[in-house]
């Protein structure tokens, strides 16, 4: 299935072995990893992070939710599963699938699925249209990095802070700063709402906010400083006990600026009044075509908080805040409470489509 601007192949979880540390070759499998070559030619994957993922999905394990979900993400050129995060965009696609599958019943014309995540032990809610006792994929709604247009799903994150840490500012501090040996210090805001993530301004780098993902990926110095500041805020927000075990996916790291004029990977041209903050976020060491929807979900709710270094770039305004990414503008709304000088991230609410690519067997060499 896509969902929003991500693909994964979806499991039942009827469908796997009861024992878990059985699923981690099945994914490899059937993804196709590792490929050294990068291309998962030997599998469902298509060698970009954002299309290296698989799902499962089973009844609720807990009383406010109708499913559980659990999302692994899988790496395209080494043999690993990370379970440590979860997948915005491939979250807008379980609750289509539940209907789709007979898990839960359609609701009229429109259905709302509670989801719980086992990743993170969150919950949201999805609503979308039903027809007929299924998903209504066709629509007019359309979405930054996807091609064509679909039916509006909404999602609805409850209390997503300290979804992998359990605080939403896993130092107490809206900005910390990191010395790296031989690089410098930076600056960062570490926040935890969705997923883990850690906000650096891109002038830190010497960076506009224009640049496109080819050519930050093309600078190895500056990929690999990226990845060690990552890697040392993993340590500083409790994720990993040291540098080297910090996991592949979780935080991630993002590059944030005032909005500037950019061309999106389609050729359009984004002026910077279209947009409220301009980000590039790193996903499994590679910068996402898009952005990763719980990286969004992130630094939506990190633009709220007083003093973060979004907070301090972010046009400030009414509604959505809008995200400029390298395939155009994402609206993220969140909303939070101060209890004294701790925020508190109380929801964030997206809009994705989603759409059924295939079902049937996919074959795993035994």
């Amino acid at each position: 299935m896509r969902g929003g601007s991500s693909k994964g192949v979806f499991f039942h979880r009827d469908a796997l072995p009861a024992d878990r540390a059985l699923w981690d070759p099945i994914f490899l499998a059937a993804i196709g990893s590792p490929d050294p070559y990068g291309r998962q030619l030997n599998g469902m994957g298509g060698g970009i992070s954002s299309l290296s993922k698989a799902v499962v999905v089973g009844p609720s394990s807990v009383n406010d939710a109708d499913v559980d979900y659990t999302f692994a993400q899988v790496a395209v050129d080494q043999p690993v599963v990370d379970y440590s995060t979860t997948c915005g965009n491939l979250s807008s696609a379980i609750g289509p699938y539940a209907v789709d599958a007979g898990m839960v019943a359609a609701n009229g014309d429109e259905t709302v699925v509670r989801v719980h995540n086992t990743n993170t032990g969150k919950r949201y809610h999805a609503r979308f249209e039903t027809v007929d006792g299924q998903f209504q994929e066709s629509g007019d709604f359309t979405i930054p990095g996807v091609a064509g247009a679909g039916s509006c799903i909404r999602l609805d994150y409850l209390d997503p802070g300290g979804a992998t840490t359990g605080h939403l500012l896993p130092t107490g501090q809206a900005r910390d700063v990191i010395d790296l040996a031989g690089a410098g210090a930076f600056e960062v805001s570490m926040v935890d709402a969705s997923t883990g993530c850690a906000f650096v301004a891109a002038e830190r780098f010497g960076l506009t906010g224009a640049e496109s993902f080819g050519a930050l990926e093309a600078d190895a110095d500056l990929m690999a400083l990226l990845e060690r500041l990552r890697r040392a805020a993993a340590v500083r927000m409790g994720l990993a006990a040291s540098e080297d075990a910090a996991a592949l996916a979780n935080p991630r790291i993002g590059l944030v600026s005032p909005p500037v004029p950019y061309a999106t990977l389609a050729g359009d041209t984004v002026a910077p009044e279209s947009a409220d903050l301009a980000a590039r976020i790193l996903s499994m060491g590679q910068v996402h075509r898009v952005l990763p929807l719980t990286g969004a979900m992130c630094l939506a709710v990190a633009c709220r908080i007083p003093g973060s270094i979004p907070e301090s770039l972010c046009r400030k305004g009414d509604g959505d805040i809008r995200l400029a990414n390298p395939s155009g503008v994402l609206p993220v709304d969140s909303a939070i409470t101060m209890d004294g000088n701790q925020p508190r991230a109380e929801t964030v609410t997206v809009y994705r489509t989603a759409r059924a690519l295939m079902q049937g067997n996919v074959l795993v060499p035994v």
